[in-house]
């Protein structure tokens, strides 16, 4: 991974990361894992195929959490327990969803987010009422026909849980 772009003044509480392969992908869901807790919701939103799955990947490694993390689009959501003593991963895929929290609350995220890292792709206008504390991920990648793997990412800590946070650690 790349040296983290300097830090905007105008965005507290955020960083940004070039991450270059699906492996740093992953290890950058790793690294995050460390940071989160259950009570945890990561909004991740990006292009199709930005790497907004194979980051979860690397999150449910760094939890440990059981099962394979694919990609809930058919299901909308998948739990996967903790191997351990850590929370479950509740992974969520609000991209067929066009309502907002209403259309949301069939899955029971709100009872879920108290013992649970809860993270949902695509879910922009549509999760943020659940907590003021979230951490927001967002990825950017070359669009149309390309093979580049390249994504610039900004991670942002929204609210107290996150005030203190050091999200520099991410870009390590």
């Amino acid at each position: 991974m790349e040296a983290p772009a300097p830090h905007n003044p105008a965005e507290p509480g955020s960083v940004q990361i070039v991450v270059t392969s699906p492996e740093q992908m992953r290890e950058l869901g790793r690294r995050l894992a460390k940071l989160l807790r259950a009570g945890d919701l990561v909004m991740l939103s990006g292009e199709l195929g930005a790497g907004k799955t194979t980051l979860t990947r690397g999150l449910g490694e760094g939890l440990g959490v059981r099962g394979a993390v694919t990609s809930p689009t058919f299901v909308i959501a998948r739990v996967h327990p903790s191997l351990g003593d850590g929370p479950p991963l509740v992974h969520v895929d609000a991209y067929r969803l066009s309502g907002g929290l209403d259309e949301m609350e069939d899955l029971d995220l709100d009872v879920s987010l108290p013992d649970s890292v809860v993270v949902v792709e695509w879910g922009e206008g549509k999760v943020e009422e659940l907590t003021e504390d979230r951490l927001q991920v967002v990825i950017h990648r070359a669009v149309g026909d390309t093979t580049d793997e390249v994504r610039q990412m900004t991670v942002t800590g929204l609210g107290e849980r996150w005030a203190e946070a050091d999200l520099s650690v991410l870009a390590a």
